[in-house]
């Protein structure tokens, strides 16, 4: 399966790019020539992480029958840049945290370990460049 994508320069260094499902603006802050109308390119990456396997895991949650008592989740991304040109992000850490009342903690990290492991596309493509590294919180309401 082939995706494309369109990116067009809107002037300085702002870019609307025409993604699969809608469009992003993407520009760079003021001291690098922008003017911040939009996201980060590689930020967007982080995105692009937290997204594929947050979708996975709230897909396996609802199969695993343990998305009702889940009141909150949140995947979040850290990301360290190398020094050197071309930077890129050579650790990435990622938490996952789930918020609820008497919360299936065993089906839960199950479903975490098998987007990890399994599904989520994004989460290997990391692998091939950083050292990736995940956490799972939870928090009983």
């Amino acid at each position: 399966m082939e995706h494309k994508i369109s990116t067009e320069w809107l002037g300085k260094m702002a870019f609307k790019s025409k993604v699969i499902g809608g469009e992003v603006m993407l520009d760079s802050d003021e001291a690098v020539g922008g003017e911040g109308r939009g996201v980060r390119p590689k930020a967007l990456m982080l995105t692009a992480l937290s997204g594929c396997t947050g979708m996975d895991v709230t897909s396996l949650m609802k199969k695993m029958r343990t998305d009702e008592a889940v009141k909150e989740f949140t995947v979040d991304v850290e990301g360290h840049l190398t020094e050197e040109h071309p930077k890129y992000y050579d650790k990435v850490h990622v938490t996952y945290t789930f918020k609820g009342k008497d919360m299936d903690e065993a089906k839960l990290t199950k479903a975490v370990n098998l987007s990890i492991e399994r599904y989520c596309g994004v989460f290997e493509m990391f692998r091939k460049f950083a050292d990736v590294s995940h956490e799972i919180v939870f928090i009983e309401e």
